[in-house]
């Protein structure tokens, strides 16, 4: 599939829930935002078929993401679904790690294959006060589940503006002495179009961008920084991505209708 600048579309990216078990401070306000009804979050169902037509299509990567993906019950159910559909070649989640413990071993049966963990501080009030939650004990936990089911890992790390910054120095130096890449992703405005390259990763590459995203209410979104989606519901599942594709613009430009919460960043 090409988009309308010859960008070959192979990646989805689908979010699974708006819903998370964290409230950092760059996604959300400590009080939380307005969940999605319970009627209008695709089924699994819904997801499955939806992917195995956009794989029909040419989609080889998969990455499930939120919201936070493991508080959606029956994720593993989902992830084995998922992996059964032939011509996935990569299928990975990112996730704040806080469950992993829990299904690192379920995952890897269901045939998950990649993790990325998100993690902006190594400090534990810095934890506390990023993510308005004491839980960094936890994400180490789950990391190290995750790597004695056998994942290949990555790490996923938020700055303000630089990776020298005191957060992002202290958990570039940890992942080098766990062995583990980092990411390190600049905060992003969607309502203001601010947008930025990953460093040590593809996102924000607006010239290679080859994405696009199923929300958990089953938009299909071409562009992360676009106000645009089309309905699987309404459309189908071919003809929404058809669209999606063909709106992809060259670059993005704002969205003050999402956030990355329920987009899946």
């Amino acid at each position: 599939m090409l988009d309308p600048f010859s960008r070959k579309i192979d990646y989805l990216r689908i979010s699974v829930t708006d819903r998370c078990n964290l409230r950092c401070r760059y996604c959300m306000p400590e009080e939380g935002v307005h969940w999605l009804p319970h009627e209008s979050i695709l089924s699994f169902e819904e997801i499955v078929a939806f992917t195995r037509t956009a794989v029909g299509m040419g989609v080889a990567k998969v990455r499930l993401t939120g919201g936070e993906p493991l508080v959606r019950k029956g994720i593993v159910s989902l992830v084995a679904q998922l992996a059964a559909i032939d011509g996935i070649k990569d299928l990975a989640m990112t996730t704040n790690g806080l469950l992993l413990a829990e299904y690192a071993d379920e995952l890897r049966r269901a045939g998950l294959m990649r993790i990325n963990v998100s993690l902006d501080t190594v400090d534990r009030d810095r934890f506390r006060e990023i993510a308005r939650r004491d839980a960094l004990d936890a994400v180490f936990t789950g990391i190290a589940a995750a790597r004695r089911a056998g994942f290949p890992l990555k790490i996923n790390t938020v700055i303000e503006r630089s990776p020298e910054e005191p957060d992002a120095a202290a958990v570039a130096a940890w992942a080098a002495a766990e062995g583990l890449p980092i990411r390190f992703i600049r905060q992003m405005d969607l309502a203001r179009g601010e947008f930025y390259g990953v460093i040590g990763g593809m996102g924000g590459d607006c010239a290679h961008c080859n994405r696009i995203r199923l929300l958990a209410n089953g938009l299909v979104k071409p562009c992360l920084f676009s106000e645009l989606g089309f309905s699987v519901r309404a459309l189908g599942a071919e003809e929404a991505i058809r669209r999606a594709i063909a709106a992809k613009p060259e670059k993005g430009t704002c969205d003050t209708k999402g956030g990355f919460y329920n987009i899946g960043g």
